[in-house]
């Protein structure tokens, strides 16, 4: 498959989360693709040209060529699997079990803490807005998070020892209290921060920031 034939797409505004950790893992592999926006408000995602594109109508989806995929974790694992390594940078652990976790980890940020998403948008992390203190419910998901967090992290740098894109969805729900100045240990405030100067991390919110 021509890796030029690859087009990601992605919200017009760059605040999703879910695009970001595609654009990553496509930009840690190195891989020229095009992006391409659609505007979610103006509900562009279920006009007739997207909604015949991409079966769930939402974004992130990824074409290759006729192949067509959504959801930002199974296009994450697409490409690690059609762009390997060690040719192409590694964006999961070797290790089968630590690449369980990883996707584990994903996946759980994925389905869980809702009070943090709707109290803590990603309008924080990517246009600088700033909310009031968390409610009872969005505190107690945030000391989960945290508890979490510790857990996986221990004394390292990354979740897994070598950086995983797992690093960068983990980073991003903790970046949606940091940058709001919301109140978190200081080991998880450092290493969300040091998520945030990956070179493929600061592209997307060069995006973002536009």
């Amino acid at each position: 498959m021509s890796q030029s034939s690859l087009i990601l797409y992605s919200d017009a505004n760059f605040f999703s989360p879910y695009v970001m950790s595609a654009f990553v893992a496509l930009t840690e592999k190195g891989i020229p693709f095009e992006l391409e926006t659609v505007s979610l408000d103006d509900a562009e995602n279920l006009k007739e040209t997207y909604s015949a594109l991409s079966m769930t109508r939402r974004v992130p989806t990824l074409t290759n060529g006729t192949f067509v995929l959504s959801e930002s974790s199974a296009i994450d694992e697409y490409v690690e699997e059609l762009f390997p390594a060690p040719t192409f940078p590694a964006i999961y652990p070797a290790d089968p079990e630590n690449r369980a976790k990883a996707r584990e980890v994903q996946a759980w940020l994925r389905s869980d803490l809702m009070p943090i998403r709707e109290e803590r948008s990603t309008e924080v992390v990517f246009a600088g807005a700033k909310c009031p203190p968390l409610s009872a419910k969005a505190q107690q998901a945030a000391e989960k998070l945290y508890a979490a967090a510790e857990r996986l992290l221990g004394d390292k740098e990354h979740l897994f020892g070598e950086w995983s894109i797992a690093d960068v969805d983990l980073a991003l729900m903790l970046n949606r209290l940091r940058l709001n100045g919301d109140a978190m240990p200081e080991k998880l405030a450092a290493y969300a921060q040091a998520q945030w100067q990956r070179p493929a991390v600061l592209e997307w919110l060069a995006l973002s920031a536009k």
